[in-house]
């Protein structure tokens, strides 16, 4: 098996390749320490290589000090030792494999296909609406730019999210929301107050992958709630509630994570009432809410803030960059919530959050929402299509957003499908990264706007007999 890509006709000489791509992916930690590299002669029959050439690339990352020579053994990643305490303390090795997710997407490689990516393409966001509303913040008679920003947020953006949440109808007052740099940092915070190293935490399985690395950071003992195409599967809620005693439970409700799909309103009904009866807080991720085209019940919709936390941003939607996420909750949490906001990182960006006012007051989000939502229909059509004719089956038809979960068989290995992938430059979304504890899984998550390029077929079709 191929570890590296090399490009014969590239002007950078085949050893640099290997010793450049080598260390980009120990520094990323796609090889992890301990890891023994294949032998010369294995890596150099694998590759087209000669083994003079590995040899040199090998001694010259065994004297940078990211390889290890041991005599009659191999060449090894070597473990740390000077951070290895603090790396521990923080959990960060039970995270290793969500950092390799988002080192991969994040890299700024042109020549990847993003295919997993949980955002969409700069091509598609528009950046005319940020400029104008760059130059109406340029004409703005407050300095509220040059000074810190309100401990709760922006005031004007806090009321017009108010008017925002009425309309999907969750009642709440400017004083239960709490504006954050992006959705990060609300889990963050909610993390930080909530949980306890040893606590039970529910999630969805399969879920949002950061918020899994995120909190076992924290020390959190995770524990996956089924996901069916009608959201949490509450026969399994119920027994594990049961079982566990839970703290909190995060799921996605619109629009789900990986698979798509929204939690219909008898199910969301269900998972309140075990949260009433159990005492435990639910925090409704509503990351991609604003993909869906057609109206949806919320659990704060149903719950009125009561058990629930609801979460939500403008990342997705307008720009990665700008980083404007909110809160929103009971009162008495709020206040909570800010203090640990105030010590944790001070005040939010005025500046990003006026812009984020300006885009929604000037009535200009609501087009842009339809435009992305209409493109976004056509992407799902051509990439559901695309996918079923290359033998793969769909999870389930979503009614809007960016993702497809698919597979080819009930026993295929989707890890291996994306490691495969990655060696062509396609960075696919594999199931096992979805899933609480990484556990096999033949399902692979498609962003249908990064699905337009023939290459991603192409591979899709020379690999569909191996994993049918």
């Amino acid at each position: 098996m191929r570890l590296v890509t090399l490009n014969p006709h590239d002007a950078l000489p085949l050893t640099d390749q290997i010793t450049d791509d080598l260390r980009k992916r120990i520094v990323q930690r796609a090889l992890k320490p301990g890891t023994r590299l294949p032998s010369i002669r294995s890596f150099a029959r694998a590759h087209g290589v000669s083994t003079f050439t590995v040899v040199q690339a090998y001694d010259r990352l065994v004297k940078e000090g990211f390889l290890v020579s041991r005599q009659g053994s191999g060449f090894y990643v070597p473990k740390r030792s000077g951070t290895r305490d603090a790396r521990e303390r923080i959990n960060l090795e039970n995270a290793e494999d969500t950092l390799w997710i988002l080192r991969s997407t994040l890299q700024d490689r042109r020549s990847v296909l993003k295919v997993g990516a949980g955002w969409l393409p700069a091509s598609w966001l528009d950046g005319g609406m940020i400029r104008n509303g760059l130059r109406a913040l340029a004409r703005a008679v407050e300095p509220f730019f040059l000074e810190y920003g309100e401990p709760h947020g922006y005031l004007p953006l806090r009321e017009q999210l108010v008017q925002k949440l009425i309309g999907l109808g969750i009642s709440t007052q400017p004083r239960q929301l709490i504006t954050t740099h992006g959705v990060s940092q609300a889990i963050d915070l909610i993390g930080r107050y909530f949980v306890r190293s040893g606590d039970t935490v529910l999630v969805d399985d399969p879920g949002y992958y950061a918020t899994f690395g995120y909190l076992k950071t924290l020390g959190a003992t995770l524990v996956g709630v089924p996901r069916t195409a009608q959201g949490p599967d509450v026969a399994a809620l119920e027994k594990i509630i049961e079982d566990q005693r839970p703290k909190l439970f995060f799921t996605m409700t619109v629009l789900h994570n990986p698979t798509g799909t929204s939690t219909n309103q008898a199910t969301a009904h269900r998972v309140l009432q075990l949260a009433e009866k159990y005492n435990f807080v639910i925090v409704e991720n509503d990351t991609y809410g604003d993909f869906q085209p057609n109206p949806i019940t919320r659990l704060a919709t149903l719950d009125q803030l009561k058990q629930v936390i609801y979460i939500s941003g403008f990342s997705k939607t307008v720009s990665p960059d700008l980083r404007v996420g909110y809160i929103a909750c009971r009162e008495d949490l709020a206040e909570d919530l800010v203090d640990l906001k105030l010590l944790t990182g001070l005040t939010t960006s005025q500046l990003n959050e006026g812009l984020i006012f300006d885009i929604l007051a000037s009535g200009q989000y609501g087009k842009h929402l339809q435009r992305l939502q209409e493109r976004l229909e056509r992407s799902r059509e051509f990439t559901i299509k695309k996918l079923e004719n290359c033998g793969l089956q769909t999870y389930a038809v979503p009614e809007g957003g960016m993702f497809v979960l698919a597979r080819f068989g009930a026993s295929s290995n989707a890890a291996e499908i994306a490691s495969l992938a990655a060696a062509k430059g396609i960075i696919l979304g594999p199931g096992n990264l979805f899933r609480p504890h990484h556990e096999p899984s033949p399902w692979l998550r498609f962003n249908v706007a990064f699905c337009d390029n023939p290459s991603i077929y192409r591979f899709l079709n020379s690999v569909k007999m191996r994993f049918k």
